[in-house]
């Protein structure tokens, strides 16, 4: 069999809705079009009554991360694969400063990916320490490929920078083509509220939220843009959670400031009083889960295009790695959140999502009317390939783009939970959600990954993806 025809379906792009067939002759598509003529050998799907969008693109993910005496419970294999069953058919994973030079965490990196990788991937590089050497190897990222470096105003003595060394990252970043993302709390104060919750005996998982108050979150957010301003350089804000950051981030675009941001799921949904459930621990994550006024601003934004991106920060850790589950026919337990069962500051941190966050935002975004079709592609597929380097290669339908497709049926009614998310852990924050509109079909450069919930990819087929500097700020 050669080449794919897709017949029949509607395209949803960033920008525009409308019926035509296409044609993917090797890893791209060659043709769209209306009633294209079918060819000897080449494989047609009938796409009647169902929507054809680009493959999703998730910027920010952690797999295999070592946190707390464990490892995040997903690998560049099982969390590839679970992207692809939600519809996301490129990720970026980030890349921790363990070591030195900055050239050698990222080869240990690729150690650990390139031969599991299922779907096309690339890297961020953390800066979580800051000195002359480092300033200088920071370009050579750009020859690996890397165009983004993240900083942290939080976790101190660990993984933050100062004022002056965040400056200093912005200046080099925007010399390159480079962009800085910016994990934005107020470390000095985490630290003052932490120690007096634990004197006090506080330990249940709610004190992670309440030790993480939103407005340090909103006054590191503003910090951010201000060092910005003064840097004359581009800043992404990586999972924004509470609602004054979107005021922040609208605030400093006002000004002229160079700034984006993305908000995650588990931001349009959860609150405090999921971390006060019994089973709490599941929805401790970094910055936490906020309120329902932060919610529905947070929807504001995405329904005024004030927030460029939606991520998930996938980083899975089971509830309780005591238990094992089956994962392919394997059985696998992994140490996760029963490790900090009396103590909420050694829970780990983070939560599954890189399968869900597709399905979700289309049946509480596109189906319950608060976005677009076309504003669920930009948020989920276009704006961050382009903002991070990657299109028109990734996120859009054009000849040319690489033949990463979803067949959609905006019809299909499914049960979530964890045995469709195929996330390697034991829980699923939307489990028994009903969801409507699911990927029937998900290719990755014309290769068919998904089908009917069955999975055909296999490790090894995902590729590393060398991305462009100087890209749009949107």
């Amino acid at each position: 069999m050669s080449g794919l025809l897709i017949k029949g379906g509607t395209m949803i792009t960033a920008a525009e809705t409308f019926e035509a067939d296409l044609r993917v002759e090797g890893e791209v598509i060659a043709e769209i079009g209306v009633n294209l003529a079918e060819r000897a050998g080449e494989e047609v799907v009938d796409a009647e009554g169902m929507l054809i969008l680009p493959g999703g693109v998730d910027v920010h993910t952690h797999f295999d991360l070592p946190m707390f005496g464990t490892v995040s419970s997903d690998d560049h294999y099982t969390g590839h694969k679970a992207a692809a069953m939600g519809g996301t058919t490129t990720v970026i994973d980030f890349v921790p400063q363990d070591t030195a030079p900055l050239l050698e965490n990222v080869r240990r990196w690729h150690a650990r990916a390139d031969a599991k990788a299922a779907v096309d991937f690339s890297f961020h590089m953390n800066i979580s320490h800051l000195d002359a050497q480092v300033e200088r190897e920071i370009p050579e990222l750009v020859k690996a490929g890397i165009t983004s470096v993240k900083v942290f105003t939080a976790y101190n003595n660990r993984l933050r920078l100062s004022d002056g060394e965040i400056l200093k990252v912005l200046r080099i970043a925007r010399q390159h083509g480079m962009l800085t993302l910016v994990h934005a709390e107020n470390g000095d104060v985490i630290e003052v509220l932490v120690a007096e919750a634990l004197a006090a005996g506080r330990t249940s998982p709610e004190w992670h939220a309440l030790t993480r108050p939103a407005w340090g979150a909103v006054e590191a957010a503003l910090r951010s843009a201000s060092l910005a301003a003064q840097a004359e350089a581009p800043i992404y804000l990586v999972h924004m959670n509470a609602g004054g950051e979107a005021d922040q981030l609208t605030y400093a675009r006002s000004k002229g400031v160079q700034m984006m941001g993305e908000t995650c799921p588990q931001y349009l949904f959860f609150s405090l009083d999921d971390l006060k459930r019994e089973d709490g621990a599941k929805w401790i994550c970094s910055p936490p889960v906020r309120s329902p006024a932060d919610q529905e601003r947070l929807w504001t934004a995405l329904q005024k295009d004030e927030i460029q991106v939606v991520a998930t920060d996938h980083c899975p850790f089971f509830y309780d790695g005591t238990r094992p589950i089956e994962y392919e026919g394997q059985s696998v337990a992994i140490p996760g959140k029963e490790l900090g069962r009396d103590d909420f500051t050694r829970i780990p941190n983070g939560l599954p999502g890189v399968g869900d966050r597709m399905l979700i935002l289309w049946t509480y975004g596109v189906g319950a009317g608060r976005l677009t079709p076309n504003q669920f592609v930009a948020l989920n597929c276009t704006n961050p390939a382009k903002i991070f380097g990657l299109y028109p290669r990734k996120g859009t339908l054009i000849p040319g783009a690489d033949a990463d497709i979803l067949i959609w049926d905006p019809g299909k009614k499914i049960r979530h939970g964890v045995a469709n998310s195929a996330q390697r852990t034991d829980y699923n924050l939307y489990e028994g959600w009903e969801l409507q509109g699911v990927p029937l079909a998900v290719y990755l450069r014309g290769k068919l990954l998904v089908r009917d919930g069955r999975w055909y990819g296999k490790a090894g087929m995902g590729r590393f993806l060398h991305r462009s500097p100087y890209a749009p700020v949107l």
